[in-house]
């Protein structure tokens, strides 16, 4: 495993999914790449020129060692460590250089982990209503009242730091009902 780590190229399962992946597009130039993407996903077309902006800008990031590009910036930042220099990250190069190729697209489907939010409740876990009343019988407790991804912690809550707030609002919900 690390052998195939420490060689050029994708590992085998990234190999796998740019071949046989229904949501990968692998193409040699843009033009192709983003009919490819369009043919996938017709709803929803992308504009050529957009991304060939998009990509150029990236390009020329590349070439300046003072970008202030995030991703560039972190892949910097991240190859100075030897371990990420030599198996994890690859080294910055230039999308649309035929040397680079090929260009890999892959359709995202976006879904919500974390509400950051929840009901508005009082503190005896009572669900309030627009006007800030209580609604009668009406408890909420855990992510449903806030805690599971924002609370104290907003976003930078982990999995585990919010079990206490939903312990708490648990107890004060079962307290109340």
């Amino acid at each position: 495993m690390l052998k195939a780590r420490l060689g050029k190229g994708a590992t085998a399962a990234v190999e796998a999914f740019t071949t046989h992946g229904e949501d990968f597009v692998v193409r040699g130039d843009l033009d192709a790449l983003v009919a490819g993407m369009n043919k996938d996903t017709p709803h929803a077309p992308l504009d050529l020129a957009d991304i060939r902006a998009q990509l150029e800008a990236c390009d020329r990031a590349i070439d300046n060692p003072f970008s202030k590009d995030a991703q560039i910036t972190a892949i910097r930042a991240a190859r100075k460590y030897r371990g990420d220099r030599m198996i994890r990250t690859a080294k910055p190069h230039k999308f649309l250089d035929p040397a680079n190729g090929p260009l890999i697209a892959v359709r995202l489907n976006v879904l919500t982990r974390k509400s950051l939010g929840g009901l508005h409740t009082d503190l005896d876990a009572r669900v309030l209503d627009a006007g800030g009343a209580p609604i009668d019988g009406l408890f909420a407790a855990g992510e449903v009242a806030g805690f599971g991804g924002g609370g104290h912690h907003g976003y930078n809550t982990h999995e585990g730091t919010f079990l206490g707030g939903c312990l708490f609002s648990g107890r004060a919900a079962g307290r109340s009902a």
